[in-house]
């Protein structure tokens, strides 16, 4: 197996942990452990306060898939596989699913697993490209010139890095553009549940379509990255079997205490939830204000789902230079779209407390850096 540098993990590897501003980040301001014990029921305290660190489950607690399956439609605990956050479970379905000679069609920008893994595997991955002059729409035509010939689908709504999300009769579209030709569809919906407007919120793929795979996470719409706890749902038992042998050879079984921790938190979701979404929210008006302020200089399709945004740079150096100088000037750390092979936009992150100071601290620059803002000293 040949991967390349993950573009994005070794930009944050340089930055994330010695700037004291994080502009780019793609979750939300995580909770303290005191915090999320708090919100902890009876018999999860009881399950934590207990706690042997021994092996757990390879397939996930018992309660924990239980907890998972309820929030979905149709999904029961046995279709639920755990992993140590929703990178293992990507490198396991693109590693089981696809090898030499096969076709896949992915969205992008994207993830950069959601494609490199596929490749690395031996097949050949179309774009299915999503471009911002469109609103970031999924061009279904396009789609429809692939599905015939992929033996697997991969989509991203809710869409990161642009907050972008589909219609539900054009997501219908694409799950039975999946299903004709009996093609696999890989659905990452890790900002699933932080819809701006509940209404627009889409069914799990899984829940549509039998040979369809969702993907969770606990990180972005739950606030609770450092657990490093995703699942697969599907309804496929084949699929299911291989990608719990395959687990055999990753991790094994998951954290012990994370997956109890996660219990509590699926257990809590509507608070969390709702938290959450209040950040998300104040933080917006922060960045309305900044785009109208700025709009000779930056523009974006407002994000209608989770806590990121793709702007467009309109004029002056490039975005990977931009953020290069922000870092070193300002403490600030913007993440360029050259990491997403997308030059000409940064990815702004809209779920951390002090997003509008780091906003601030991006607006100083641009008032004293004429090259890149409106010169004003």
């Amino acid at each position: 197996m040949n991967l390349p540098d993950f573009a994005l993990e070794r930009y944050f590897a340089r930055y994330e942990f010695d700037l004291p501003y994080l502009l780019s980040s793609s979750d939300i301001e995580t909770y303290k452990l005191d915090e999320l014990l708090e919100l902890a029921g009876d018999e999860s305290r009881e399950l934590w306060e207990g706690l042997s660190l021994g092996y757990t489950e390879s397939a996930g607690h018992p309660l924990l898939r239980e907890e998972i399956s309820g929030m979905y439609e149709r999904a029961e605990a046995e279709d639920i596989l755990v992993f140590a956050g929703a990178e293992e479970a990507i490198f396991a379905y693109m590693n089981v699913v696809l090898g030499a000679g096969d076709r896949a069609a992915a969205t992008w920008p994207a993830y950069q697993s959601l494609h490199e893994v596929a490749r690395s595997a031996g097949a050949e991955v179309a774009p299915l490209a999503l471009r911002h002059e469109d609103g970031w729409r999924l061009d279904v035509e396009e789609l429809r010139e692939h599905a015939g010939s992929a033996k697997a689908i991969v989509v991203n709504f809710p869409h990161n890095p642009t907050g972008a999300l589909l219609d539900r009769t054009t997501f219908e579209e694409v799950v039975e553009l999946a299903r004709e030709p009996g093609a696999l569809l890989f659905s990452d919906e890790v900002y699933r549940l932080l819809e701006h407007d509940a209404a627009d919120r889409l069914p799990a793929a899984a829940d549509l379509y039998e040979g369809a795979a969702s993907l969770g996470v606990m990180s972005k719409a739950f606030a609770l990255a450092g657990l490093r706890i995703g699942w697969i749902y599907t309804k496929d038992r084949e699929l299911m079997r291989r990608l719990s042998s395959f687990k055999d050879y990753t991790t094994i079984c998951n954290s012990a205490p994370s997956e109890i921790l996660s219990l509590i938190a699926l257990r809590a979701r509507n608070v969390i939830l709702e938290r959450n979404m209040s950040i998300i929210h104040d933080n917006l008006r922060h960045a309305d204000r900044f785009f109208a302020d700025n709009a000779d200089l930056v523009e974006w399709v407002r994000p209608r789902v989770g806590c990121i945004g793709f702007p467009k740079l309109l004029r002056g150096p490039s975005t990977e230079k931009l953020a290069a100088r922000l870092a070193e000037e300002a403490g600030v750390m913007l993440l360029p779209g050259e990491v997403y092979d997308y030059p000409g936009h940064f990815r702004l992150g809209l779920g951390r407390s002090n997003f509008p100071e780091a906003l601030q601290r991006l607006e100083r620059f641009i008032e004293h850096n004429p090259s890149f803002g409106k010169g004003r000293r």
